[in-house]
């Protein structure tokens, strides 16, 4: 530990071989060994001792809309990458719409990375978009580095982004296949969905309704087997629906290369629990049932679900309406995320080391930044959270770092205080105070 820099000290690290007392080391940023707990600290290094507070790796979010430029009021990457890092997240990477322009060609990533250059907290990538018409972008995007592609099946609620057909998906998974990309998929089948109950007014049943579970089936069951033909890696996001996990399950085990991820709100928060006119809780898909979200613990616990992200889709105030129909659909959870899933998850009997493989070893995987991101190991980078487990606190809106206040969360209380988060061995938050940000914007590994 001569070369050290920092060391990092707690009685409880969780690292990839399990929970154990130790010191972390550090030099430029890299972690460069994980040592007992009691081993000596060099002259030259200073020493955090953490007590017993929990020393994770910094979770990797990998589905972010960060709406910036264009609707910066929504969010924008200060806002976005600050509320990020209070949550224990040290890497996200940021989905292509809901932003002017939407990151579909070179150009616009080129306009997606200036906006964010200066302003982030965190480590921040970026997912390339797929239209019906931009298959010859794909490569150029490719190359460039964004760490795989967003396509909707459905329509995606910006006009800017529309979705792709059957055949246009095709298209486009053939071209993404032919350069070994990864397609990730907002899959609900817009045929479904056409012939669901109209939503309108504020009773959350009724939208429920509106957004059934076979609209999900469906739309998985055409993306797999343009996969398997293909022999090409898609991804399924945000998944709600308990009724698609057989499918996903057998496609695995045939060899189809697909992964899934759901989110924090589809396993803590229930339909039956939903105010009517409360639009904070809108997303698509939806908020299930309470047995539909026990489903989904069951697939995390058994591996068919991969792992979990927060989808963190705001809008200003005024577009959550009460009436259900009309009112923008995105959760806000990004600073919440895991203190939400760890509240649930030791209720389930699962530990921290569970909620990092969900939160941080598997979505860093699914980008390919394992090598550097992802756990408390040699060689990787110097990304922790701090968290106090069994401490709890009550949701402010008011309070989070988010642009706007509002969230699903409201008034809860949760398990997890984060104390502090670190970014390649420098403190970026802690107790509520920022440094300046020294995010780096991030390309793919090639």
């Amino acid at each position: 530990m001569s070369d050290a820099e920092l060391v990092l000290r707690s009685t409880r690290v969780i690292t990839p071989g399990g929970t154990r007392a130790a010191s972390v080391a550090v030099a430029d940023g890299t972690i460069t060994a994980v040592l007992p707990y009691d081993a000596p600290v060099p002259g030259a290094a200073r020493l955090t001792d953490l007590g017993d507070d929990v020393l994770l790796p910094g979770l990797v979010d990998t589905h972010v809309h960060v709406n910036d430029p264009g609707r910066t009021e929504w969010e924008g990457f200060r806002t976005a990458t600050r509320a990020a890092a209070a949550g224990g997240i040290t890497t996200l990477v940021d989905m292509p719409l809901n932003s002017l322009p939407p990151t579909t060609t070179v150009d616009h990533l080129r306009t997606k990375r200036r906006a964010a250059a200066a302003e982030a907290h965190v480590d921040v990538g970026f997912w390339g978009g797929v239209l019906p018409d931009n298959v010859e972008d794909l490569r150029p995007l490719h190359e460039a580095g964004v760490f795989g592609f967003k396509a909707f099946l459905s329509p995606s609620g910006v006009e800017e982004f529309p979705h792709l057909g059957q055949e246009e998906l095709a298209r486009s998974l053939a071209e993404i296949a032919a350069f070994d990309g990864l397609l990730t998929v907002h899959a609900e089948d817009p045929h479904r969905l056409a012939t669901a109950p109209r939503a309108a007014g504020p009773r959350y049943a009724d939208f429920l309704a509106s957004r059934p579970r076979d609209a999900e089936h469906t739309a998985i069951a055409h993306l797999l087997e343009q996969a398997e033909r293909l022999d090409a890696r898609v991804h399924v996001l945000h998944l709600s629906s308990g009724d698609a996990l057989p499918l996903i399950a057998a496609a695995k085990a045939d060899g189809v290369r697909v992964t899934v991820e759901t989110c924090p709100h589809y396993l803590t928060l229930t339909a039956e629990e939903v105010p009517d006119g409360a639009s904070a809780f809108k997303c698509c898909p939806p908020i299930r049932e309470a047995a539909n979200r026990d489903l989904l613990w069951q697939a995390l616990a058994d591996g068919t679900v991969d792992c979990v992200v927060t989808d963190h889709s705001p809008s200003t105030a005024d577009l959550k309406t009460d009436d259900f129909a009309t009112a923008w659909g995105g959760i806000s959870g990004l600073q919440l995320s895991l203190p939400a899933v760890w509240t649930e998850a030791r209720g389930r009997g699962h530990g921290l080391d569970d909620v990092v493989r969900w939160m941080s070893a598997r979505t860093a995987g699914l980008v390919g930044l394992d090598a550097r991101k992802g756990a408390i190991a040699p060689g990787r980078d110097a990304d922790f959270a701090v968290l106090a487990p069994d401490e709890t606190f009550t949701v402010d809106p008011a309070a989070l770092q988010h642009r706007n206040p509002v969230t699903a969360y409201a008034g809860r209380t949760l398990y997890g205080v984060v104390k502090s988060t670190w970014l390649r061995g420098r403190c970026v938050v802690a107790d509520g105070e920022f440094t300046e940000p020294k995010g780096r914007l991030l390309t793919r590994p090639r």
